[in-house]
């Protein structure tokens, strides 16, 4: 009887059956569009490594443990972060992992010890997979972890966030205050975050430039096109003045850009 019915009601075979099954599965209301997305994400993830998700190198905020007390202090509250990684002496140095909560410790015993407070640094190699460090992240604790390259040179962090943000999708969090339905948010340093899909009507609205309409509708799209690909998380794109950092890429295409204007020194 297994095998008749294996034969009159074939299982998927390969992913993108099963990804037909899952599409399929929800048209027929058997599950919710957000289970599906969510199953289509753990597919997903499975083929990630953690230098695709990975912030780079040039986008980390990192706090200098020779800096001064109040220095740090600015450093944590201007980026909202709460775990940061630690150097000495030169960026690719980190020594370790300082929680913001943890610096408030000095300003009530000042006699403490920065390096007393920092927690051990945990590296991965950009090939690992986001299975993976997923596991490791809830075997061991850890929320953090500093990718790096096959020289051994620092190329980007991951946290806990980054990971499941494949599977659940964007993660909101208190900082994130959103500027009405435009799709271009106000982020705590005061730079804008904008999504991909907002139309380039809106950023030439936003922000008083005349990016081109011609050929796109989306912003997304026009920066890709400028740049010759996609962008990658970490990767920057300048255009009409405005300097576009990706901050998450989904399914090929970017989810989020943090926008700035270009220093008129650079221009």
């Amino acid at each position: 009887m297994v095998r008749i019915l294996e034969f009159l009601h074939p299982g998927p075979d390969s992913k993108s059956e099963l990804l037909e099954a899952l599409a399929d599965a929800e048209q027929r209301e058997l599950i919710e569009p957000e289970s599906r997305q969510m199953l289509e994400g753990v597919l997903r993830m499975a083929e990630l490594s953690a230098g695709d998700v990975m912030v780079a190198a040039p986008r980390m905020d990192l706090l200098d443990i020779d800096a001064p007390y109040d220095e740090l202090l600015a450093a944590v509250i201007d980026s909202g972060h709460s775990r940061f990684p630690v150097f000495e002496d030169s960026r690719q140095n980190i020594i370790g992992i300082l929680l913001a909560k943890d610096l408030l410790k000095i300003q009530r015993a000042p006699e403490l010890n920065l390096r007393a407070l920092l927690r051990p640094t945990i590296f991965v190699p950009e090939s690992k997979g986001l299975n993976d460090l997923l596991r490791d992240f809830r075997s061991n604790r850890n929320h953090l972890a500093i990718v790096i390259d096959e020289f051994g040179n620092t190329a980007g962090l991951i946290t806990i966030e980054d990971v499941l943000e494949e599977i659940v999708g964007e993660i909101e969090d208190e900082f994130d205050d959103k500027d009405g339905e435009s799709g271009i948010y106000t982020l705590a340093d005061g730079s804008q975050r904008v999504a991909g899909d907002t139309p380039i009507a809106q950023v030439n609205q936003a922000f008083t430039v005349a990016l081109a309409v011609d050929e796109f509708d989306t912003i997304g799209g026009l920066v890709a096109q400028e740049h010759g690909r996609v962008p990658r998380r970490g990767e920057v794109v300048e255009l009409a003045g405005l300097r576009f950092a990706v901050m998450l890429t989904r399914g090929g295409s970017v989810r989020w850009f943090k926008v700035t204007r270009v220093p008129k020194t650079e221009t």
